[in-house]
């Protein structure tokens, strides 16, 4: 909580654990390029044995993106080697019926966003947390418009 809570995102940025996880963040780039932290889930020390503190993991660090500025090519990414696992639901602002996009689990790695089809209007929000060995569990609502697309992709 406090003034650190929130974070806007101006331009492409690379996140960081310390930096972002946990917080909101404000998309303020039309076509930024989010890349997530690569998963660490080791926590087994030789010394220490099992669910050592001392050793890094970010497993658990959830990321809520905020789309503030309506997006025209924005993409949440991961390194390459993680992948999305969950869905997103689409909705748009008409007559016609949303639909969820799930993620085709062990492949994707990129979200892009493009204010329409692809959803990423203002209003839109996506939360992602690291929840095993290269695996981001992703869940969202995107506001979209025209005939909807899945915004999941491989790189």
């Amino acid at each position: 909580f406090g003034p650190k809570a929130v974070v806007s995102l101006t331009a492409t940025a690379t996140l960081t654990v310390a930096d972002h996880a946990g917080r909101v963040l404000t998309c303020n780039a039309a076509a930024g390029k989010f890349t997530l932290p690569s998963i660490t889930s080791g926590s087994s020390a030789a010394v220490a044995g099992a669910n050592d503190y001392n050793v890094a993991s970010n497993l658990g660090c959830t990321y809520t993106f905020w789309v503030e500025t309506a997006a025209t090519d924005m993409d949440i990414k991961t390194d390459g080697t993680d992948r999305f696992f969950g869905a997103v639901y689409t909705g748009i602002n008409d007559s016609a019926a949303g639909k969820t996009f799930i993620s085709s689990s062990g492949s994707n790695d990129v979200i892009t966003m493009n204010g329409s089809t692809k959803g990423g209007l203002a209003g839109s929000w996506v939360q992602i947390t690291a929840i095993a060995s290269a695996a981001y569990y992703v869940t969202g609502q995107l506001l979209g418009s025209s005939t909807l697309v899945t915004p999941f992709a491989d790189a």
